[in-house]
């Protein structure tokens, strides 16, 4: 079920959703609860940080949106919330590895 949600919000996001906030977001992982209730959906966003945080708020707004979207596509009787979160793996990698570049001094 994670995996079809993350296709779908993927395509939710990436083509159907105007907010030119969300032009670098990038879905990344989708973890959905036992019960189905809840999805957490991971997101990288590209840009300063203002930009992600404007990119969030954007998230957050079309989550509705987003609900009543996937209820469409997969024929679901009950979708499960959908909560956005920062997919900060790759930030944090790219943070380590500079650090370990100043160390070495490359």
């Amino acid at each position: 079920m994670s995996e079809v949600l993350r296709e779908e919000i993927t395509e939710i996001v990436g083509f159907e959703l105007e907010d030119p906030r969300l032009i670098a977001v990038t879905v990344t992982d989708v973890r959905v609860t036992d019960d189905l209730r809840d999805a957490k959906v991971f997101v990288v966003v590209e840009g300063d940080e203002n930009e992600k945080k404007e990119a969030m708020k954007a998230l957050q707004h079309a989550t509705s949106f987003v609900r009543q979207q996937l209820a469409l596509s997969l024929d679901l009787r009950h979708v499960p919330q959908i909560h956005f979160a920062r997919d900060t793996v790759e930030e944090n990698a790219q943070k380590i590895e500079s650090i370990l570049e100043g160390l070495t001094g490359e």
